[in-house]
């Protein structure tokens, strides 16, 4: 992947701009350097809400749009930070629908998950689940991540 700069307060990022060097991008694991990826940590993270379900599907909306965009576009790396971000919307309203304050552990000690501490976080999370779902399950997105694999060696 691109080269790290450390001169930012919010950790590391790239200093590669990935849509105009697509083929610097790592899929990577999961959410992996969702908070790094520039442009588009930019243009999703301002969008990225899960404080509700009120609030998680106009934020869902909005991402799966700018998904939408990047996909007629043709831009991978975009496409899947989108997923990214869906994915992490899921992923941490569920942490707080599951866990009082979104507290998992304490003083190294994992809590016993809770069902539900949280129920407007449980929404949240399906409605994030559902835009996820629907960009992992788009055709274009898995020919465009294939290709990207393909031309990037990345397994």
């Amino acid at each position: 992947m691109g080269e790290r700069s450390t001169d930012t307060d919010d950790g590391p990022e790239y200093e590669t701009d990935f849509r105009a060097n697509p083929t610097e991008y790592d899929i990577g694991r999961g959410e992996e350097d969702v908070f790094k990826v520039e442009p588009y940590k930019s243009e999703l993270l301002p969008l990225w809400s899960y404080k509700d379900e009120a609030a998680a599907e106009e934020s869902a909306a909005a991402i799966y749009d700018q998904y939408e965009q990047y996909r007629a576009n043709d831009e991978f790396p975009g496409m899947d930070m989108a997923r990214k971000y869906l994915q992490m919307g899921y992923t941490r309203a569920m942490r707080y629908a599951k866990y009082p304050g979104g507290q998992k552990y304490e003083d190294g000690t994992e809590h016993d998950p809770e069902q539900w501490a949280d129920p407007d976080k449980r929404e949240a999370a399906l409605v994030f689940e559902s835009y996820w779902e629907r960009v992992r399950e788009d055709d274009i997105y898995q020919q465009a991540k294939e290709r990207h694999r393909e031309h990037t060696g990345e397994p």
